[in-house]
């Protein structure tokens, strides 16, 4: 449905620092009636990776392709459509002087589609769990809950009948007791509605609840991909397993040293080994190769 192939982003110099590698050679598929989460630190990169998703990041190389074919400038509109972005701040993304039906109601005004628009927004409302429609389209964001406001946002994306949503930390800003809710929501959008969706998280328990497939990414690549079962159960990226080392049932914490590199200062040969435990010789010269039949990637202390 979805596709990234040899995606970069690269973001130009401001300030005297040099330009920013934000997305640097990524390959992603988002496959029909699929939950793809895309996993990694704070500035890896993920949400420029969405945006190029959504169109709304023009890439410097590579393609984003949409049912196989690449994402044409003019035919935006209609992909636009199609491929829903649901952001992360609810209360930020709602427009405090809009009531609820007027914010479901943009996206079709938006795109014309204004016949049949009460029927359109309260069936989006129903699905997106507000139930009965009706008590909620004249209510405004701060009346809202946060859970509440995000079913708002997620009912503006159905409105326009997608068939990707490419959604940012949708429950990053929400109570514990919240997000399993908006979890459930997209699963059952994906069960009933056949929605394909790529689901961008630092938090490896989402990943665990409604993914099929799970993405990792450090400083702008790829480093593992695959399915749940095994990226998460069974890691091979050094990286990957740091990540899961903080889960209470792992066993040994891996302690990683300092922060995620600068993306204006990107590390020769392997991007990860400034913080790799496991680094050997020649870690910081050549970098490390995907390998197609394994689906993750080499490293010298993983055996294939």
């Amino acid at each position: 449905m979805l596709e990234a192939r040899d995606l970069r982003v690269v973001y130009p110099a401001r300030g005297g620092r040099a330009p920013a590698l934000a997305v640097d050679g990524v390959n992603l598929q988002v496959r029909p009636g699929e939950i793809v989460a895309l996993i990694g630190e704070s500035g890896c990169g993920k949400s420029t990776l969405a945006r190029a998703l959504t169109g709304l990041v023009a890439p410097t190389s590579g393609q984003v392709r949409y049912q196989g074919e690449p994402l044409d400038p003019r035919r935006m509109r209609a992909f636009r459509k199609q491929v829903q972005l649901v952001l992360q701040d609810p209360g930020g993304a709602l427009n405090p002087r809009q009531n609820v039906f007027d914010a479901v109601a943009e996206g079709p005004r938006l795109h014309g589609e204004r016949a049949g628009l009460r029927d359109r927004v309260h069936t989006a409302l129903a699905r997106a769990g507000l139930r009965p429609p009706e008590d909620y389209v004249r209510r405004h964001p701060h009346e809202l809950s946060g859970g509440q406001q995000q079913r708002v946002v997620i009912a503006g994306a159905l409105a326009l009948n997608p068939a990707v949503i490419v959604a940012d930390e949708p429950v990053a800003s929400l109570d514990a007791s919240v997000r399993g809710e908006i979890l459930k929501l997209l699963l059952s959008l994906r069960d009933q509605l056949g929605l394909s969706a790529l689901v961008v998280s630092h938090d490896l328990g989402l990943a665990w609840n409604i993914a099929d497939r799970v993405a990792v990414m450090y400083l702008g690549r790829i480093v593992e991909t695959g399915t749940v079962e095994d990226v998460l159960l069974r890691p091979r990226h050094p990286y990957t397993r740091a990540l899961l080392s903080v889960l209470p049932e792992s066993g040994e914490r891996i302690v990683l040293t300092g922060e995620p590199p600068d993306p204006t200062r990107v590390p020769g040969g392997c991007r990860f080994h400034p913080r790799c435990p496991v680094r050997t010789t020649g870690c910081d010269t050549v970098d490390l190769p995907i390998l197609p039949a394994a689906d993750a990637v080499a490293c010298p202390e993983v055996t294939p």
